[in-house]
């Protein structure tokens, strides 16, 4: 006898699921509350049931069921910046797929260590499993060390050299595909103009652009001050307009590249012709700039659903859904770079 649908003035319940599903509610308890003790064919018959009919996991009864709560956190700095929406759609896309939610908590930027901490606290005391860090800083202190030793965590960069480090995407790698890039087309040397110093992915870049410089036998020029806005880099641009000598300079946002170009036309100096401009990022708008835009690209959704499943392998203790994304970064040449003029 075909199962039977619940009619559409009852809400579905487990016996509904079971009934459809064709096992017992204990069962369809042990898969919604995210028990492993189910054939993955069982798990699957189950949860296309809770699909069909509709029926809503109570959270609070599953996490009781089970004694987990599939919440994972995430740390953020509060931006407008694109990267950071970005990571957070591929942090929730990962964990929704391997049946998780994601509470955010969100610190001001430049905030204190202790600010860091206190958003750690307050997701542990939302019941998360594991925190997802994607903040600029080398949170390398004793309290933060105490937090990440009893729940687990991971950064969504590297914070050092460190090899054995966690990595999601290599910021010395971006830079270095930049700058090699302008020099390869000729130019003489690189100006740069930096992100937030408060950023290790700012540290990272400048480390990377005075070692290419370096091995190839160029004093690196002054560094050009920047605080990621296209404010800053329209400062940047007047200031590189006014050096004739500079005839390539590398950036490290697209929005700060807008700026910076902007300043460049205002001042009568073209680009690529005098001035070859590259950037980080690859925003949606970096292909419409005029000219379009020359940057590396970095993968803000795989690097945020990098970061979500390594966490949830940890935690699972087996593999995931989903298989873990290429973060390489990519050097996207387009219109705004070219040889020096002769």
């Amino acid at each position: 006898m075909p199962p039977r649908h619940p009619s559409d003035d009852h809400t579905p319940n487990q016996v509904d699921v079971a009934r459809l599903a064709g096992v017992s509610t204990q069962t369809v308890s042990r898969v919604v509350s995210g028990q492993q003790n189910v054939r993955p064919e069982t798990a699957r018959r189950v949860m296309a049931a809770v699909d069909e009919l509709g029926y809503r996991v109570h959270a609070a009864a599953a996490s009781l069921a089970s004694g987990r709560t599939r919440i994972l956190g995430l740390i953020v700095v509060s931006t407008d910046r694109y990267s950071t929406s970005a990571l957070s759609v591929g942090i929730e896309h990962a964990a929704a797929a391997n049946r998780y939610t994601v509470t955010t908590a969100a610190v001001p930027d430049h905030a204190s260590n202790d600010a860091f901490i206190e958003a750690f606290d307050r997701l542990e005391r939302q019941g998360a499993e594991g925190v997802i860090l994607g903040v600029p800083v080398a949170l390398d202190n004793k309290a933060m060390q105490l937090r990440t030793a009893r729940t687990p965590s991971t950064r969504v960069e590297r914070p050092s050299t460190d090899a054995d480090a966690p990595l999601i995407v290599d910021q010395y790698a971006i830079a270095r595909l930049a700058v090699e890039h302008l020099l390869d087309l000729g130019h003489r040397t690189v100006w740069h103009v930096t992100g937030d110093p408060f950023w290790l992915e700012t540290t990272q870049r400048q480390a990377a652009w005075e070692q290419v410089l370096i091995e190839r036998g160029i004093t690196p020029p002054p560094l050009i001050p920047g605080d990621w806005t296209p404010e800053s880099g329209y400062r940047a641009g007047r200031t590189i307009a006014a050096i004739p000598e500079a005839t390539a300079v590398f950036v490290s946002s697209d929005e700060m590249a807008f700026g910076l170009m902007r300043a460049l036309h205002e001042a009568g100096r073209s680009v690529p012709d005098d001035v070859s401009v590259v950037s980080v990022d690859d925003i949606a708008l970096a292909s419409y700039a005029s000219p379009a835009l020359t940057t590396v690209r970095q993968p803000f959704e795989e690097m945020g659903r990098a970061a979500a499943l390594r966490l949830i392998t940890h935690l699972e203790g087996t593999e995931t859904e989903g298989e873990l994304p290429d973060t390489h970064p990519e050097l996207i040449v387009r219109a705004s770079t070219a040889a020096p003029r002769k």
